[in-house]
């Protein structure tokens, strides 16, 4: 990992823990494939899908994030320049053949699932032992979402994950508009204040760190790096609710501002449940924001 030492503590002192690369590629493949929701917030699909004959050539891992997008995930042990363009063209595959896919979804996660794919923000994520500058530069030049992840073994059982760039796909300037409506309806009596509200969390949200991105669903709005770290709902009557990936076991909680929802239904990702009614609010929770993009 870039810059990162890891030491193992011990009463005598410590002892730094060396990290390497995998023996093979499908060691990193296997693993992450195995705890695929957990690493990188994506449910597994597929292994090694073949694209046919025609095409030739088969995707790494197939999976779906939690927004419902379309992700490729593509290995390499070690540096290789060419694993970005073999990903995107994957990614261009999959996006001509969308019925193929759907019914992979139907298949392993049901049929409602399979429905509500969001085929406007599919995914490449990269795995690799690392890049190069050339590489960071070369993702926000393309109109796709990617994510460039640098893996590290340190020992024998620990495994690290650094990302070293996530760009999300641009929209056109009438699908930008379309987002802002969309998180911003009109609500009878409060419609500019709350929008105003959510207006200042999407600003605190995106200004939190590079490479976030904004997914739009039909019931939120998901903030994500690698994974969600808070999603912001439509306004209701009176206030604006967020749910964030922080701890809720390790926040004081206030009754009226913060509340824990981990086991209850709600739209969107997080166990913390955030109540904002006025721009006070939105500062108050900005150190809860902060942990929440710390952890996705």
């Amino acid at each position: 990992m870039s810059g990162l030492k890891l030491f193992h503590t011990t009463k005598s002192g410590v002892t730094e823990v060396m990290p390497r690369l995998a023996e093979v590629e499908s060691e990193v493949q296997g693993l992450v494939e195995a705890n695929m929701e957990m690493l990188l917030g994506v449910r597994f699909l597929a292994s090694e899908y073949s694209i046919g004959p025609v095409h030739g050539g088969r995707i790494d891992s197939l999976g779906l994030d939690e927004n419902g997008s379309p992700v490729v995930v593509e290995y390499k042990r070690g540096v290789d320049s060419g694993v970005i363009n073999q990903g995107l063209f994957y990614l261009s595959w999959l996006m001509d053949h969308r019925a193929e896919f759907q019914h992979l979804v139907r298949d392993q996660l049901g049929a409602t699932t399979a429905a509500h794919v969001l085929w406007s923000a599919p995914r490449l994520i990269c795995v690799a032992g690392d890049f190069t500058r050339y590489d960071v530069h070369a993702v926000r030049e393309h109109r796709r979402t990617i994510d460039l992840v640098r893996y590290r073994f340190f020992g024998k059982d620990l495994l690290g994950l650094e990302t070293v760039a996530s760009v999300s796909g641009r929209t056109s300037a009438a699908e930008r508009v379309r987002l802002h409506a969309a998180v911003l309806p009109p609500v009878r009596g409060h419609s500019g204040a709350l929008a105003e509200l959510a207006e200042a969390v999407d600003e605190v949200l995106l200004g939190l760190g590079d490479g976030v991105s904004r997914v739009q669903r039909k019931q939120y709005r998901a903030y994500q790096r690698l994974r969600n770290f808070a999603c912001v709902c439509p306004p209701q009557k009176t206030k604006v609710l967020v749910y964030l990936m922080a701890d809720p076991g390790e926040v004081d909680l206030v009754p009226g501002f913060t509340r824990d929802v981990t086991g209850l239904g709600h739209h969107g990702t997080g166990d913390l449940e955030v109540q904002l009614r006025s721009e006070r609010d939105v500062e108050r929770a900005v150190d809860l924001s902060r942990a929440s993009y710390a952890a996705g």
